[in-house]
């Protein structure tokens, strides 16, 4: 496995060495011996999500204020942009975000910490997400920053408006939505 640095340093790429031949192909997906050896983290994964999405669907930007999650992503059929906003106050990259093409041709994870806001946009015709987490689900903590918000202006590659959900419509934005100290 090869870690990729981001321009923010707790956000990480994680690509596998994949062993292809006429068959098809092999990867671990994950181990978790590889994964401290490569990233120095000791996490400790209690969830797995698996999510299917139509093209242009913009789920995010996701996060729970108590019980925060971080996350390591992957799309397994298709292609999304996934994206990690910084909503810890005193970290010297608040508000700035990463994003990163996650396919099932490239097979790259995503590893974002908690205290991240996390969201994706389906490129492809459909895609299909898995990801670990190192928390579990709690509705009652989850929050949603404004997918738009300028102040955070990400990059969306849009070809014609999301499709969003209601509880995404009502994102709050950076400016007054709830973080991290």
């Amino acid at each position: 496995m090869n870690i990729l640095e981001t321009k923010i340093t707790d956000v990480l790429i994680l690509e596998p060495k994949v062993f292809s031949d006429d068959r098809g192909f092999f990867y671990e997906s994950y181990n978790e011996k590889a994964f401290i050896e490569k990233t120095g983290l000791m996490v400790n994964f209690v969830q797995d999500n698996h999510s299917r999405s139509a093209q242009n669907v913009l789920r995010g930007l996701h996060y729970q204020i108590q019980q925060p999650q971080g996350k390591l992503v992957r799309a397994i059929a298709g292609t999304i942009l996934d994206v990690a906003v910084d909503i810890r106050k005193s970290s010297p990259t608040f508000g700035q975000s990463v994003s990163c093409l996650l396919s099932a041709e490239n097979k790259r994870q995503l590893w974002i910490p908690a205290g991240f806001a996390h969201g994706f946009l389906v490129i492809s015709d459909a895609a299909e997400v898995l990801y670990k987490t190192t928390d579990y689900y709690a509705p009652q903590h989850e929050r949603c920053l404004l997918w738009n918000d300028p102040d955070i202006a990400i990059d969306w590659p849009l070809t014609a408006p999301p499709i969003l959900s209601d509880k995404d419509k009502a994102g709050q934005p950076l400016k007054t939505a709830q973080v991290f100290p």
